[in-house]
């Protein structure tokens, strides 16, 4: 149920219809060094994925990081009692059911700082992502500012990332661009992950890409990063 990436690093994909589209998901887990789980953009918790989860540590750190992952967040909390939810700036507009104790920006609360780097990406205020980094993997977390289909499971999800010149690669397309508001705002944000020091990013949608991410991000986002405006 869980998938091992590296030392401390796990993901769980599964299947995910999104506007009626089938899309996938992926959940990213952290150990920390105290023992604990970080739950990045959590899947539906069935028994499998929580006995999963609670063979490798304490679920304490549960994380919607953007505006449209937050679907299964809500059930996390109630049954991880100890966990704090965290969410990404404008979560709790759009799901005021949701219990969260914090809201994440910048600054890496005292429970992973040290650990895992994060900032707000700016400029695309409709998904306001949070972007991570787990340092001692060197992986980047990305959620949905680029995708990485490669294999489509119907002729609607090639349809959707074929138009969005996305289908079959590591991109940001053109329902990226429509998203970026302050294209100076999102450069800046930019530029400020690719000084991180990383190999490998975690997708939400689409297959990990394994090596050479700072070189795939800066061609996935080349449309921003050489633009005039």
């Amino acid at each position: 149920m869980l998938r091992q990436l590296a030392q401390d690093l796990w993901v769980a994909e599964r299947p995910q219809r999104a506007f009626g589209i089938e899309m996938g998901t992926r959940m990213t887990v952290v150990r920390l060094a105290d023992g604990t789980l970080f739950v990045h953009s959590p899947v539906a918790l069935d028994r499998a994925t929580r006995l999963a989860l609670d063979a490798l540590g304490p679920v304490r750190h549960v994380v919607a990081p953007n505006r449209f992952h937050h679907l299964h967040a809500g059930v996390y909390p109630v049954v991880y009692l100890d966990a704090r939810f965290y969410a990404a700036p404008g979560v709790g507009e759009k799901r005021p059911d949701l219990p969260i104790d914090e809201v994440l920006g910048d600054t890496a609360p005292s429970a992973w700082a040290g650990q895992i780097d994060q900032t707000l990406l700016r400029g695309m205020p409709l998904t306001n992502e949070i972007v991570f980094l787990h340092r001692t993997t060197r992986t980047l977390v990305l959620t949905d500012i680029a995708t990485n289909v490669r294999a489509a499971p119907g002729l609607d999800t090639w349809l959707l990332f074929s138009v969005n010149g996305t289908y079959g690669r590591f991109a940001a397309g053109w329902i990226e661009r429509l998203l970026t508001r302050d294209w100076g705002a999102a450069r800046a944000s930019l530029e400020h992950v690719l000084a991180w020091d990383f190999d490998r990013i975690i997708v939400a949608h689409g297959d990990v890409v394994d090596h050479g991410g700072p070189a795939a991000l800066r061609t996935a986002f080349d449309w921003l990063l050489s633009a005039h405006r």
